[in-house]
């Protein structure tokens, strides 16, 4: 029985309503919110306390489509997938011990703002261009791919008609003023999806007869962390190796994550804020992957593993609760969507535009190249979504990891090495922004499209770590070749923990130390 057959009349007007409400009030706030600028608006006014940090970085990296994925590659390979979550918490402990002091010490709100300083202006702007990269391939061609699946489950379309449909829906949101109502309402979604993977793990288990048949019926290697390095999916040579590369460029660089931490009413707060995100990425396994496992025992021999996390909301919720799953989810993927091109549109005006081609335009002509650049990155999205579409022999969750592991090298290598390394310059740099990022592009589309033969290719998280290799050669050939143009006065990473007088408190040594010992435990117990 097809997903959609399970639906009826009252899951839709659930949905709808769901929508209207958000909608109605998104239109509410659009007419009485008070704008906000600088560091108020950006930063909280760095007031931000320890568990707003800790739920706003672990909300803001799971979502409707990592929860789809996660379920889909829990059904067809088990826990190894739990390592993007757990071997994130090192990551996590990095950004809150080792940079954070570094940034909060320079005074910077933005990456681009923080490489800038560092290097040059054109290093600022390489940056921008990066972005809108990373913004347009991982965040709305990613997001919108894996929302034209669901729409194509729930009312078995075409995914071309779905990835449209989903996209209007979202631009219909942003003039009704959806995204702010979305924004508002955003940790309630996230409680209830959280809450609805609960209720299917605990109605799973239930239906399954314990945790014994849970634990004895599934493939030995489906609760297993590390899988024998001849593994197919996920060697565990490939997982020590490739994932630090996704780990370093999301964790401790990417806007998203470190925005929260550099808005922290102080750096204790900011180191406790991040150890509370790696305490709940640990839920990850249990509430997303976990439910992927389950179905694999209860509905066997799907013909397609992202629908395992739908065949459980229809196969063990009743009707009505099934439609307000689904209008959670809509509304989580139309907020991601949207918050997506909004960053594009004003990454490209105002780094770019602005910067570059106008540096006299008017507010309104800033408005109508706005406009202008959010229809252009919805069409280039549903192509890029089309794209995806394209690329078979791989499972939604490892195509997200796959693409963020070929955009990751040259952000890593390029700020690891501004940060460590005193001879940097702004060409090794640029070099390494430039010809690093073309570079893992033109491989990423080669591996993807399985050119010229998918055999020979190592696993993608390996091609993302010797990426990271060849990129960090060239930025020390360039960095050892080329003279420093640029008299900038930038302290270093020791130069910032002896101008703070930096030393870990207590309270955060004590909740990091008794993290990692909790982590080994989970690694040695999972194998």
């Amino acid at each position: 029985m097809e997903i959609h057959e399970h639906l009826r009349a009252l899951d839709f007007g659930v949905v709808i309503t769901y929508l209207l409400v958000l909608m109605s009030i998104g239109a509410y706030i659009s007419f009485r919110k008070k704008k906000n600028t600088g560091l108020d608006y950006f930063l909280a006014g760095g007031t931000l306390k320890w568990y707003s940090i800790g739920l706003t970085m672990w909300g803001t990296n799971v979502g409707p489509s990592m929860l789809i994925a996660s379920c889909a590659i829990g059904y067809t390979t088990g826990i190894v997938a739990g390592n993007f979550s757990w071997y994130a918490f090192i990551f996590i402990c990095l950004l809150a011990l080792v940079f954070a002091p570094h940034y909060k010490n320079t005074g910077v709100s933005t990456l681009p703002e923080f490489m800038g300083k560092r290097f040059n202006s054109t290093t600022r702007e390489l940056l921008a261009w990066y972005s809108l990269v990373t913004i347009l391939i991982s965040w709305l061609g990613l997001t919108l791919y894996a929302g034209g699946l669901l729409i194509s489950q729930i009312m078995d379309w075409p995914l071309w008609l779905s990835l449209v449909t989903l996209m209007l829906l979202a631009t219909f949101f942003a003039f009704a003023g959806g995204l702010e109502a979305i924004a508002v309402t955003n940790v309630f979604q996230m409680i209830l999806l959280i809450t609805a993977s609960f209720i299917l793990v605990i109605a799973g288990i239930i239906k399954l007869g314990g945790f014994d048949a849970l634990a004895t019926q599934v493939p030995r290697d489906y609760w297993k962390l590390f899988l024998p390095i001849d593994n197919p999916d996920y060697p565990w040579v490939a997982i020590v190796l490739g994932y630090p590369i996704l780990g370093v460029w999301f964790w401790c660089t990417d806007q998203s994550m470190v925005q929260s931490v550099l808005g922290a009413k102080n750096l204790e707060q900011g180191q406790l804020g991040t150890n509370l995100t790696g305490w709940l990425k640990i839920l990850d396994v249990p509430l997303f992957i976990l439910p992927g496992i389950i179905c694999y025992l209860l509905y066997p021999g799907l013909g397609d593993e992202n629908e395992a996390y739908m065949t459980m909301v229809t196969g063990l919720l009743p009707t009505g609760m099934i439609g307000f799953i689904i209008a959670v989810l809509i509304a989580g993927l139309v907020s991601t969507i949207d918050s997506a091109l909004n960053s594009f549109s004003t990454v490209f005006t105002l780094d770019i535009y602005a910067r570059r081609f106008n540096k006299n335009a008017s507010p309104k002509q800033l408005v109508t190249v706005g406009r202008l650049v959010t229809l252009m990155g919805a069409f280039l999205a549903i192509l890029i979504a089309l794209g995806l579409a394209r690329i078979s022999g791989m499972d939604l969750f490892s195509l997200f990891q796959a693409i963020l592991g070929y955009l990751a090298p040259p952000m890593t290598a390029v700020f690891l090495l501004a940060v460590l390394w005193k001879r940097m310059t702004s060409q090794a740099a640029n070099a390494g922004l430039v010809f690093g990022s073309l570079i893992s592009l033109l491989v990423g589309i080669l591996q993807l499209t399985g050119t010229p033969n998918e055999g020979v290719w190592p696993h993608f998280l390996l091609v993302s770590f010797y990426l990271f290799v060849a990129i960090v050669i060239l930025v020390i050939f360039v960095g050892l070749t080329s003279t420093r143009k640029d008299k900038v006065s930038f302290p270093s990473l020791k130069q910032s923990y002896r101008q703070l007088s930096y030393r870990v408190s207590n309270k955060v040594m004590i909740a990091w130390s008794t993290l990692f010992a909790v982590m080994l435990f989970l690694y040695l117990f999972f194998n």
